[in-house]
């Protein structure tokens, strides 16, 4: 009989796997976003937000592994088991464009790096010189994908390793470099800067915080490929805690080295200008290096995710067949082919954005709060009915606390997100409903909405039709 565990991930591969999703472009622009919007005392409840929310959402990713260890599709089999076959589409292509659209913005980051030292032909990263780089190696990770997964996670796991190197010795300059006269001053706010209320400054972060914990749910979404199934939880609780505690020494120290001003008025990526006031340009230098290494690595772990994705949502017949196709190295091809098409399109239209930077980071946050949504709702559910917990049912309470606190948590992200990128992301739902949901309808003779479904989807049209009237009249602005 042959060996079920040959080419599955062990506990450290999937630790690997969330933090290598975890850890790339978003970590090395949090100095420049954070003061932009709030000094250290704003910070620490930004932080206290987006860490204990994130947190509750990991731990429901954790019991939804142990509970319902059948369900190994990923993140938006949740939302299928949960809340019917539309809203499972809907989590597994809001997750799968959302990933796109972090890959755009993983690009426009490297074009905005080496525009650092190449300003006239890079520029911030939507640029024509920067594009063609772009789609040059956006088909080159394609085909080197397409020649096996296990070989793209070895790569991703020396990457990981690898790019942590500046960040630690980032932090380790700023700790050197602690001035605590400078912190006291940036502390409610710092000097030069703009009058804002408390909570508007904790909002203007928010969606920061959910782009750099995107990727936390990267073993659920392998969960298949891993050696235990117990595996799974415990790897999103490991990664989420490793990255969290970079995240807030990258997002606080740089308060005590430098003028709140001086941080916001940085380039990005932000980090590389925060050490750079703090050390002189080899900073900048070092810093801008791990970036490269940082974002080709989350962007090799995030092409992988995409096509996982796509690839779960046709074998469970949420997406057309055709997507369902693996080659003989057990990659979901025409899933990538897919992906790596929407992404090269999306990396043309940055020509034409006025930030592309911020807008692509924005929208990738907006676009991946439904699946996160939907997975915290169906732990809700699901601790509600006790199902799973028959050999454990005093954990239904605590469960279910977590997983309100979750489900409260993404609401008022999209709350903080604003209305623009609500409707936005409604434009893109649709047409995505229009082309895929009722082709995988078609193939399988079902009917196509219930009537929750159609009045969910009669709600979607009209915020799409919102959203491309107010393109069009260029009310909202890209």
């Amino acid at each position: 009989m042959a060996d079920t565990s040959a080419g599955k991930l062990s506990l450290p591969a999937l630790t690997a796997v969330v933090v290598g999703s975890m850890v790339g472009a978003g970590i090395f622009n949090l100095p420049g976003r954070f003061a932009t919007a709030t000094g250290p005392f704003g910070a620490i409840i930004a932080w206290s937000i987006a860490g204990t929310g994130m947190y509750m959402l990991a731990r429901v990713f954790q019991s939804l592994a142990e509970k319902r260890p059948d369900i190994d599709a990923g993140i938006f089999a949740y939302a299928k088991a949960g809340f019917g076959d539309y809203m499972g589409f809907l989590s597994a292509f809001g997750y799968w464009l959302g990933s796109c659209l972090g890959n755009v913005f993983y690009w426009v980051l490297i074009g905005s790096t080496l525009g650092r030292f190449f300003p006239e032909i890079f520029g911030d990263g939507s640029t024509a010189t920067a594009i063609i780089v772009s789609l040059v190696g956006i088909w080159a990770f394609h085909f080197m994908i397409l020649r096996g997964i296990e070989q793209a996670t070895v790569i991703n796991t020396i990457v990981t390793i690898a790019k942590m190197v500046p960040l630690i010795v980032a932090i380790l300059a700023f700790v050197f470099f602690f001035n605590y006269a400078q912190f006291s001053e940036n502390f409610f706010g710092g000097v030069n800067m703009p009058e804002k209320t408390l909570l508007a400054q904790v909002r203007d972060t928010m969606l920061i915080t959910v782009f750099v914990f995107l990727g936390i749910e990267g073993a659920s979404v392998y969960s298949r490929y891993a050696k235990k199934r117990s595996d799974v939880g415990t790897a999103t609780i490991l990664g989420f805690v490793a990255v969290t505690g970079l995240m807030v020494a990258v997002t606080m120290l740089p308060y005590a080295t430098a003028p709140r001003a001086a941080i916001a008025g940085v380039t990005n990526p932000s980090l590389a200008g925060a050490l750079e006031l703090v050390v002189g340009h080899w900073g900048a230098v070092f810093i801008s290096i791990g970036v490269l290494v940082s974002v080709l690595g989350a962007y090799l772990a995030w092409s992988l995710i995409c096509a996982e994705v796509l690839f779960a949502a046709a074998r469970s017949q949420d997406m057309p067949k055709l997507f369902a196709a693996q080659n003989g190295n057990r990659v979901p091809a025409n899933a990538l082919w897919l992906t790596n098409i929407v992404v090269s399109l999306f990396v043309v239209s940055t020509y034409w954005s006025r930030d592309a930077f911020n807008f692509m980071l924005d929208m990738t946050s907006v676009t991946s709060l439904l699946p996160y949504l939907l997975v915290a709702g169906y732990g809700v559910l699901l601790a509600r009915s006790g199902v799973g917990y028959e050999a454990t049912p005093r954990e239904r309470g605590r469960d279910q606390i977590v997983a309100w606190i979750a489900v409260v948590y993404t609401l008022f992200m999209f709350v903080a997100a604003g209305l623009k990128y609500v409707l936005l992301v409604a434009v893109l739902f649709v047409p995505g409903t229009i082309l895929l949901y009722f082709w995988a309808r078609r193939e399988q003779k079902a009917r196509v909405f219930t009537r929750a479904e159609l009045l969910i989807f009669g709600i979607t049209v009209v915020a799409a039709a919102v959203g491309t009237y107010g393109l069009l009249t260029g009310t909202i602005t890209p």
